[in-house]
């Protein structure tokens, strides 16, 4: 048993309690309050004039899935020799032994949502876990968790120097349909039983999208492929997230009336392609302030996933309201990912995933002094 007191404690649940407590058991949080009278033997960490806030959650990085340091022995992010990859499980290519997994409990981050990325249209199963462990299958928060799509450039320029499909968008969205076709057909055949299709692994893997228990994670950077995924998207009738959306912030009515999930980012460094060029920290407080619910991402290793708060920090500097920056990277992260009953604010019952910080975590020169996951200190500063 742990008590966490004396804390300025951003709870992502509504309120900020000055020189709150948090008394955690068995992994979860069983009490949120002003004061929490220390129970015999619970270890007591005093946090006065620090920053207690939920563990930090990206929504969308490759985390374990492009390695530090290893060039192509630790790529296992794309698998490059076919554009339609639905049977490909993140947590198959993840190495929790990555340096970087270190590296962002460090930072405060303790739970990302992580995957292929996005060479392909359709390139696998992203998986949600935790960043603390030894062993992927004892990390996992859900997987498979979404399945990965991608538009624009990327698949373009991956099998343009392959001589093969797709080479224009058209190509792209034509060969998403038609696998979400076959899948449809397959799994109607399935659900009748009359005549059962032979095993189909590609098309195995899709029927959990068919079945609105996870959603496509569709990579669109430009507003036109933006709307080819939300229009696809409505023909299957599935669900969807938008992840990257660099040109959000030039569609703002649109994506207000679509009422879809935003992931925005990574919206630091270089705007390396042509699709970026609208890329900056101006877009998720343009529309966070739309009134549209927003996460904002690293896209690990693009921007190291230990940075996190920095992006959030930077798209307040650029005019998002500074709680709802914080929301980006904790509760809105959650409920978009689906896992606000477990992890995303500190709330009684939750998972004891804890960042403290010893100044406002948006402050740049803030230090982390202890992070805690399913209720373990797993880091303390020394």
């Amino acid at each position: 048993m742990i008590l966490i007191k004396n804390g300025k404690i951003l709870t992502m649940a509504g309120k900020v309690l000055e020189k709150g407590s948090i008394l955690i058991d068995n992994k979860k949080i069983v009490e949120v309050g002003q004061f929490i009278e220390a129970p015999q033997n619970a270890e007591v960490i005093d946090v006065e004039g620090m920053f207690v806030m939920p563990g930090i959650i990206d929504a969308h990085c490759h985390l374990g899935m492009f390695e530090d340091s290893m060039g192509f022995e630790g790529s296992n992010g794309n698998e490059k020799s076919d554009p339609i990859t639905p049977e490909l499980r993140a947590i198959d290519g993840i190495n929790p032994m990555d340096i970087n997994f270190r590296e962002a409990y460090e930072g405060g981050v303790t739970t990302v949502m992580t995957g292929p990325g996005s060479a392909n249209v359709i390139g696998g199963q992203f998986a949600i876990i935790k960043t603390y462990g030894k062993r992927i299958d004892d990390m996992i928060v859900k997987a498979p968790a979404a399945m990965k799509v991608a538009f624009g450039e990327n698949p373009k320029r991956v099998y343009n120097g392959k001589g093969k499909a797709p080479q224009t968008r058209m190509s792209t969205a034509a060969l998403l349909r038609e696998t979400l076709g076959k899948a449809v057909e397959y799994k109607e055949k399935k659900d009748r039983g009359i005549k059962v299709p032979d095993y189909n692994i590609k098309l195995e893997a899709l029927i959990p999208v068919l079945n609105k228990e996870i959603p496509l994670k569709a990579h669109a950077h430009r507003a036109d492929d933006i709307f080819t995924a939300l229009r696809i998207a409505k023909e299957f009738d599935v669900n969807i997230t938008l992840d990257h959306v660099t040109e959000g912030h030039l569609i703002v009515d649109e994506l207000k009336e679509e009422n879809v999930p935003l992931i925005i980012g990574p919206s630091f460094g270089e705007r390396s392609k042509i699709e970026l060029k609208e890329k900056n920290f101006k877009t998720p407080g343009i529309l966070s302030k739309a009134g549209i619910k927003v996460a904002i991402m690293t896209d690990h290793p693009v921007i190291p996933e230990q940075h996190l708060a920095m992006c959030a920090a930077f798209a307040a500097k650029a005019g998002m309201d500074e709680m709802e920056a914080l929301k980006a990277i904790t509760i809105n992260a959650a409920e978009i990912l689906g896992v606000s009953d477990r992890i995303g604010s500190i709330e009684k019952g939750k998972d004891a995933d804890i960042a403290i910080f010893d100044e406002n975590p948006l402050l740049l020169a803030s230090k982390t002094k202890y992070v805690l996951i399913d209720g373990k200190i797993i880091y303390k500063e020394k």
